[in-house]
């Protein structure tokens, strides 16, 4: 059956992350040959939650399946489209009674793709299910309809996001770290052909702390007081990600890329207006 070629993309921060995207994103998918697009959008509203407006935006803009975390809730307006619809997903260890579902098919090919959203444990505040025994439980769902599966596990620690690899390694095509913004160098083939990565990084202004202004961050971390963290609009801008090549008969990677773009141009981002 071929392979199937997914671009998944980190945490697109705001306006400046929404601008860069679709500023490159048909270009991209045309010149890399791409089949399916995934992008965590959790933070793609004022750097912090999610809106209907953004997911018009995403899907206007070519992406299958938009993944998130934490800040999925910072918006309750999304809620109703949390509920209504099943290509934006919160994480799935969240407890059932919260809106939306943490995972999806979509069609790629003529064939099924399932995307998994997780959540992980250490060292984050909201206190959710187990993501290992939550993710065997939707491989039991998911294994009679498609052996190509992705994750999202949006988690602080390293260690437990190389776990949860290690333990799902040859169950799914990918497990994809997302969270911290910042891409990282470890990208490869587990031994039971599971692609993985610690983290994707980000879509927004280089020179930024993970998105924001680096000004209040750095005043913040000084004095311990209270700071308002605004997107950076500044230039030059940078968008990260994974290419994966999958084999679309055995469901296995075949390959993992970083992907890295920067963009040197003024994209004239005006400040989110909250």
């Amino acid at each position: 059956m071929g392979n199937l070629r997914l671009l998944f993309l980190g945490d697109i921060v705001g306006k400046t992350g929404r601008a860069l995207f679709q500023k490159h994103s048909a270009r991209i998918r045309r010149e890399l040959e791409i089949d399916a697009v995934i992008v965590n959008g959790e933070n793609s509203a004022h750097g912090r939650g999610i809106t209907s407006k953004n997911m018009k935006f995403f899907k206007h803009n070519g992406v299958d399946v938009v993944t998130s975390g934490n800040h999925v809730w910072q918006n309750k307006e999304i809620y109703s489209y949390l509920n209504e619809n099943k290509d934006l997903l919160r994480p799935a260890n969240y407890p059932s009674a919260c809106p939306g579902v943490g995972v999806t098919t979509f069609s790629c090919k003529g064939k099924e793709v399932g995307v998994i959203n997780l959540q992980g444990r250490v060292f984050m505040r909201d206190h959710v299910e187990c993501p290992f025994k939550t993710a065997e439980s939707i491989l039991t769902y998911l294994k009679n309809k498609t052996n190509i599966i992705i994750v999202d596990f949006h988690a602080e620690a390293s260690s437990e996001k190389m776990g949860l690899a290690y333990t799902l390694d040859g169950k799914v095509s990918a497990v994809i770290g997302t969270h911290t913004h910042v891409l990282t160098a470890d990208e490869r083939i587990l031994p039971g052909g599971t692609a993985y990565i610690t983290d994707v990084g980000m879509a927004g202004s280089l020179n930024s702390m993970i998105g924001v202004t680096k000004e209040a961050v750095i005043r913040h971390l000084l004095t311990q007081m209270p700071a308002r963290f605004e997107v950076d609009t500044k230039p030059p801008f940078s968008m990260t990600g994974v290419l994966i090549d999958i084999d679309m008969t055995t469901g296995n990677a075949t390959d993992i890329k970083r992907f890295q773009l920067v963009d040197e141009d003024d994209l004239h981002v005006e400040p989110d207006k909250r």
